[in-house]
């Protein structure tokens, strides 16, 4: 019997290469900075910031906490589309665009 792996028991959105995520922060609607902060106040705020902006706006949370790459984008739900970018040193970004 084989033990599952960490992609059968976490359910992370996409991830981006690095030049694709600068380019997005770059042009970022809103960044928040979540490093230090642990659920479920970076989802709290995603979904209040999800639901002030406009179709097709980006917002960007940047955390060290792993447990929200994946929280955060099941928070905002159907409001938007998520997508990961780890930095390998244990930072991450997500990358949520307003539906």
């Amino acid at each position: 019997m084989s033990q599952p792996s960490w992609d059968d028991v976490v359910e992370m959105p996409d991830e981006l290469d690095d030049e694709t995520a600068q380019a997005l922060l770059e042009d970022a609607t809103e960044v928040q900075d979540m490093t230090g902060e642990v659920c479920p106040y970076p989802q709290v705020e995603a979904k209040k910031s999800i639901t002030g902006l406009s179709d097709g706006d980006v917002l960007v949370q940047k955390t060290d906490h792993v447990p929200s790459t994946e929280n955060v984008p099941k928070a905002v739900g159907d409001d938007a589309t998520a997508k990961v970018w780890k930095s390998g040193d244990g930072r991450y970004r997500i990358f949520l665009r307003k539906e």
